[in-house]
């Protein structure tokens, strides 16, 4: 699988009905094939952003560039098979189980009204397998714990076996097990030549996995690059405003706030 790049050029974009522009003028270039964490306090256009390269949101100037294309040359169906997105939250009107839940995500390889292939049954049981939770695939969404919805979110993407994956905050209700777990998935993801972009406020889960790093605060990037050339006490420091140290202790980085 060919890694594709993304480059955002000089985008603009403003909710409507607010008077502040969340973003004027920004401009990035995401590295294909790579795990990139989008680092900012909340409110720094993150969640934003991913809407953005997935498609959700159109910015009102500028370009998406998906593998060099403008957003608006693929159809739906296209960017249903490039780009898939875990969200922080996700709203479900239907008493889906989980596995009819991890289904949506073939939607993108089926026809109108078809129903899913023996095929799509399979990917999808083993998307489950691999996010730990294929006892769960009998169980109405509506009984999950929230750590255990935020793996079907996962698995219901994986199945979607997009090549641009998107994750917003992917480990905020999980616990140390199934955080290590989701790390694992997404290096094994980007090994196939996923490109993976991720967005977190914690300084040690992108040290954790990312290899490029966009430091964001208030719709800015303030820095971009390589996790070793950009993760510095000084960028940090600007970024969260507040004094902050990193130290490395047997070869991992550990930031603190002095």
């Amino acid at each position: 699988m060919t890694p594709i790049p993304i480059t955002l050029s000089n985008i603009h974009f403003r909710y409507e009905g607010r008077e502040v522009s969340v973003f004027e003028g920004l401009s990035l270039e995401i590295p294909p094939g790579s795990v990139t964490a989008i680092l900012g306090p909340n409110g720094a256009g993150k969640s934003t952003l991913l809407h953005l390269i997935l498609g959700l949101l159109t910015p009102s100037d500028g370009d998406v560039l998906l593998a060099q294309r403008p957003h608006r040359s693929y159809s739906r169906r296209e960017l249903g098979r490039l780009v898939g997105l875990v969200a922080q939250e996700e709203v479900i009107p239907f008493s889906f189980t989980v596995q009819e839940y991890v289904l949506l995500g073939r939607a993108p390889y089926l026809n109108l009204l078809e129903s899913p292939r023996p095929e799509d049954f399979i990917i999808a049981r083993d998307a489950l397998a691999r996010v730990g939770a294929a006892e769960m695939a009998t169980r109405p969404l509506q009984t999950l714990s929230g750590g255990e919805r935020q793996l079907v979110l996962l698995a219901r993407v994986l199945a979607q076996e997009p090549r641009i994956l998107l994750l917003d905050e992917p480990t905020a209700h999980l616990d140390l097990g199934n955080k290590g777990r989701v790390l694992s998935l997404v290096k094994q993801q980007v090994a196939t030549g996923v490109t993976a972009i991720f967005t977190t406020h914690e300084p040690d889960l992108a040290a954790a996995l990312a290899d490029y790093v966009v430091l964001m605060r208030a719709g800015q990037a303030l820095a971009a690059g390589l996790l070793e050339d950009v993760f510095t006490a000084e960028n940090l420091s600007r970024t969260y405003d507040v004094p902050i140290r990193v130290m490395r202790v047997e070869n991992h980085r550990i930031v603190l706030v002095e």
